[in-house]
C-alpha cells in the first residue's frame, strides 16, 4: 500500500489542462489562457447537464396557460 503524501508538498493541478500546478493570481487555473478557455465554455454553452428538452412555449411572455390547459 503507498503511504499519502505530506499535505505541504501536495500541489493541485490546473482545472482545465490538468498538467500544470495552479497559479495563487488565476486560482483554480494554472494561467489566464486556461481561464480564458473555461469562460469561453460556459458562454458558449459548453457546459450543460443533460436532461429532457425544454418546451420554448413555457419562455414565451404573454402567452398565459388557461386553466383549460
Amino acid at each position: 500500500m503507498s503511504k499519502p503524501m505530506p499535505s505541504g508538498s501536495r500541489q493541485p493541478k490546473c482545472a482545465q489542462c490538468r498538467k500544470k500546478p495552479v497559479s495563487a493570481q488565476y486560482r483554480p487555473f494554472c494561467s489566464k489562457r486556461c481561464a480564458d478557455v473555461d469562460l469561453n465554455k460556459w458562454l458558449t454553452d459548453g457546459y450543460s447537464i443533460p436532461g429532457a428538452p425544454v418546451d420554448l412555449a413555457d419562455d414565451v411572455p404573454g402567452q398565459e396557460m388557461s386553466e383549460d390547459d
